[in-house]
Order: structure tokens, then C-alpha cells, then sequence
């Protein structure tokens, strides 16, 4: 399916604020960028450049008062996600070197202090996309999903003990608990085709079978139609806008429509 998406910023600051913007997708696998635009408003020098991750970053410093950047992407993407429920689990010393960084705990991935709760379950399956599978079902059923129950400093380990939380907060715990089975998982930012209400939304991967899958633990089925902006090992990789003074965010808009393709 061809997509339309893409959101509008709009800031007020009080000085001339440094910024950095994680807001353009890229191609690859399972997403084509047709065409973009990104504007703007004033219009200030931005130098752009490929974070760790691969993610596509904007450096640029804000005017003292209102600031509004807009970007839409027209981006091909798949109907569906991969599924494999027999995808094995990878040994540590088999994995490659570039997602061993993502069997680590992080910030707001406490896996080190959720051993116990992953191993209750994902009971007896079978060690591999088996378990990931559990554990976001786990998730779908058990954590309620509630707006305004958490904030900026909600982590895996709050969401275990609440019980409640948005996509943020089912990403980062889905990926704790992978993590302590010493299975690699990372945080996905990006756009959902008819997600209610729409917003930016939060998934995660696994690293099973030698690659990655996606897990998406508000969703009661797999759903394609996803646009990726960024993937990081949890939300402090992943920021769509991270700002270093004083800056309030005044209003934001997420929009995401089919386009028909002629033939």
C-alpha cells in the first residue's frame, strides 16, 4: 500500500535553541520513500547526518519564537509483517556484532531486574520467536493501555509493577523482557496505517532466527502498513525531537492516508 504520512510540529522559544530532529524515514527493507517534503518555518540551515542506528537526523538551531517543521512522506509500503512462529533462538555467540548492543539493559529497559516475570511468561515455549510471541500477547492482555498513565520517566520496570501504559511503555517493556532471555530487542518509532486515535506510534523488534521481526503488543493481530522513522535500543535513542534549552512544543499533528496508485 501507498501511504501519505507524516506530522507538523509547531514550538515556542524563548532563545536561539540547538535541536535535533529524527523525523525523515528511509528506504529499506519493507519501505520505499516515493517522495518527501520537509519545510521549515523560518527557514534555517540544517545540516543533516546517520546517527549510530542508521537513523536520519537534523541538526539545526531554532529562532528565538515560533517554529513550525512539517514533514510528509509518500512511502510504498508492506501489507503485512513477516511472521515465523518457528524461527529459533540465536545463541549470544552466534549473534553478529551489531545487535549484541541490543541485549544490553538501557535506560528505560531495565532487563537485568525482569528475569523472573519473562521466564512466568513465556511458561514452556519454545525458546525463539516462540517466546517473543508470548511475551507480546502477555503484554496485549495483561497491561491496559490508558492515555496520561505515564510519562517521559515511565520505564519497563514501572509498567510491570502498574499494570498500565501507552505504546511507549508496551515497547519497552516487550523488549525488557526479551532481553532477559538474552534475546536482542529494539525500540521502532514510526507511522501506523488506521491507528485509532492516530499519533506516532511504538513498536518493537526481535532478533530471532538471523534477523529481525516485529512485535507490536497493542495490536491483537500482525498489521503491515507501518512506516519505520528511527529504531534505537529505547526511547532516549529515538526522540523525534530532542532540544538543549528552553523550547515548548505548542501544538503537534500526525496524519496518515492511502494514495491510490494509478495504473
Amino acid at each position: 500500500m501507498r501511504l501519505q504520512a507524516g506530522c507538523q510540529l509547531s514550538f515556542e522559544a524563548n532563545a536561539a535553541t540547538p535541536l535535533i530532529f529524527m523525523l525523515r524515514p528511509r528506504s529499506g527493507y519493507g519501505q520505499w520513500v516515493v517522495s518527501e517534503e520537509y519545510l521549515l518555518t523560518p527557514s534555517v540551515p540544517v545540516v543533516e547526518y546517520t546517527d549510530g542506528y542508521g537513523n536520519l537526523c537534523q541538526r539545526l538551531v531554532v529562532p528565538p519564537g515560533t517554529f513550525q517543521v512539517r514533514i510528509s512522506a509518500c512511502v510504498e509500503t508492506a501489507d503485512s509483517i513477516d511472521v515465523e512462529p518457528n524461527a529459533p533462538y540465536i545463541s549470544v555467540e552466534l549473534l553478529p556484532e551489531s545487535v549484541l548492543q541490543f541485549l544490553l539493559p538501557s535506560r528505560y529497559c531495565q532487563s537485568d531486574q525482569l528475569g523472573n516475570l519473562a521466564l512466568e511468561v513465556v511458561g514452556n515455549a519454545t525458546p525463539g520467536y516462540a517466546q517473543v510471541e508470548a511475551i507480546r500477547s502477555w503484554i496485549h492482555h495483561k497491561i491496559k493501555y490508558e492515555y496520561g498513565t505515564s510519562n517521559a520517566s515511565t520505564s519497563a520496570v514501572d509498567t510491570a509493577e502498574t499494570g498500565i501504559g501507552v505504546c511507549r511503555d508496551f515497547a519497552h517493556l516487550g523488549i525488557s523482557l526479551c532481553r532477559s532471555l538474552n534475546i536482542p530487542a529494539r525500540m521502532v518509532v514510526g507511522y501506523l496505517y488506521q491507528l485509532d486515535p492516530m499519533d506516532l506510534h511504538a513498536w518493537f523488534e526481535a532478533y530471532v532466527g538471523d534477523r529481525w521481526y516485529t512485535f507490536d503488543a497493542t495490536q491483537d493481530q500482525p498489521r503491515g502498513n507501518r512506516i519505520t522513522i528511527a529504531y534505537g535500543r529505547d526511547a532516549a535513542d529515538v526522540a523525534l525531537s530532542t532540544q538543549f534549552g528552553v523550547m515548548q512544543l505548542l501544538d503537534m499533528q500526525v496524519w496518515v492516508d492511502q494514495v491510490p496508485i494509478e495504473e
